[in-house]
């Protein structure tokens, strides 16, 4: 039986491409730069909103929470996916554009949508933060020894395969139809970001939903264990190290500072 059309468009974009190098290491320069340019705005506008807030955690209800968790998840996660939306634009040869645009932007739902339970895990944090201290400490380290544990495993390692290497993955999408088509290419990278990923946002409970600096950290990190080509390792000695200050956390409270009476928490859980 034979291919459909989109898959032999793709099939042969991706022949052509793969003659010397892979096409994910000649990225269009220009829809790189357009969800460059986005992420360094989202950036921007986070880290005036920081500054206005003189907090390291987010404020407001949950729509406000939603749409600040968003443009944070676009600010922290577009520059490792920027290549991806690159490479999905090169399987075309018209409309390049609008295709990016749509990827994006499922793509970005996913994360928005991410952004439920994190609200519950920050109001779930101001109540604990309130508490004994040691209640804190115990939540803190619990969060430090999730999100190790995870890094560690298959399914994690799953993740950042499809994510280091989309190729497979956009030649399945290839038989999608109809209007929303992009839109869903980017929500299926989206979740296999996301299930990469969420390990890594769950620190910010611990860290400060809002602290900038643990998001630059964390931003790093996403990007290099998809882009470099040790980021499996990378992601298993950040396993490793969560799993330290799930120990280290017991004697150093500070190294959670939302959740052990921080000056970032009492500052932040005020707006909450």
């Amino acid at each position: 039986m034979g291919l459909h059309r989109p898959q032999r468009a793709l099939g042969t974009v991706l022949m052509v491409g793969l003659t010397r190098t892979t096409i994910a290491d000649r990225p269009t320069a220009a829809y790189t730069g357009l969800v460059l340019l986005t992420a360094a705005a989202a950036w921007a506008w986070t880290a005036l909103r920081w500054g206005a807030m003189g907090s390291g955690t987010m404020a407001g209800d949950l729509p406000a929470f939603l749409g600040t968790w968003t443009i944070m998840m676009v600010a922290m996660m577009l520059p490792a996916t920027a290549p991806v939306a690159s490479l999905y634009a090169r399987t075309a040869l018209v409309h390049r554009t609008p295709r990016v645009i749509a990827f994006t932007a499922g793509y970005v739902l996913v994360w928005a949508a991410a952004g439920l339970p994190a609200y519950a895990l920050a109001i779930g944090a101001r109540h604990v933060a309130t508490m004994h201290p040691t209640a804190g400490t115990a939540v803190a380290a619990a969060i430090f020894a999730v999100a190790g544990v995870y890094q560690l495993t298959a399914l994690k390692d799953l993740c950042l395969t499809k994510c280091r290497s989309p190729i497979a993955l956009l030649l399945h999408q290839a038989s999608y139809r109809g209007p929303a088509r992009h839109v869903r290419v980017g929500l299926h990278h989206g979740a296999f970001c996301l299930g990469c990923c969420w390990s890594l946002m769950l620190l910010l409970t611990a860290f400060g939903v809002m602290n900038l600096w643990a998001m630059m950290g964390l931003a790093v990190i996403v990007t290099a264990e998809k882009r470099l080509p040790r980021g499996r390792l990378l992601a298993r000695a950040v396993g490793l190290t969560s799993l330290a200050l799930a120990i280290a956390v017991f004697w150093m409270p500070l190294l959670a500072p939302n959740l052990t009476g921080g000056v970032m928490t009492e500052m932040g859980l005020r707006h909450l």
